[in-house]
């Protein structure tokens, strides 16, 4: 689920992560105008199209308008996720997270196909995020790490 409001097609690169898989699971892609038409987009693939989880792929731009729909937009996902008791992974990537275009474009296509291997560990492979708990993970970004040694 992606929307032609965001500056990187984020859907191309997880589904090109998804693909590589090959484990042979459907994928359906819908796009959107917007974030906050997410939500029902969301919901409605999971309750009429059958999904077993969604993500939510969505760009809000750098004014506070912009921060205030994202936010919108993620009670939304929340929402739908209790209504269907399914997971819906949103990966946001906000524009000012970046500071030109290429930088914009490196973090959407690592977010996008990083959250893209937590769909697939969620479906098929739960132990993998299990034993990566309490690891610092950071989609997009180098990992923190720990905050303690064990």
């Amino acid at each position: 689920m992606d929307t032609t409001f965001a500056r990187y097609d984020m859907a191309k690169a997880a589904i090109d992560e998804l693909e590589r898989t090959g484990t042979g699971f459907r994928i359906m892609r819908v796009t959107v105008p917007g974030m906050k038409d997410l939500p029902v987009a969301c919901k409605k693939l999971i309750e009429e199209g059958g999904c077993d989880i969604c993500m939510a792929l969505g760009m809000p731009g750098p004014m506070p308008k912009d921060k205030m729909c994202a936010d919108e937009a993620s009670h939304g996902l929340i929402s739908a996720q209790l209504m269907t008791n399914t997971h819906i992974i949103e990966v946001f990537v906000h524009e000012d997270e970046a500071g030109d275009d290429g930088e914009l474009a490196g973090l959407a296509d690592r977010r996008a196909r990083e959250h893209a291997v937590n769909v697939y560990d969620l479906l098929f492979r739960p132990g993998r995020l299990a034993a990566m708990a309490g690891t610092g993970q950071r989609e997009g970004f180098a990992d923190k790490g720990p905050a303690y040694e064990k």
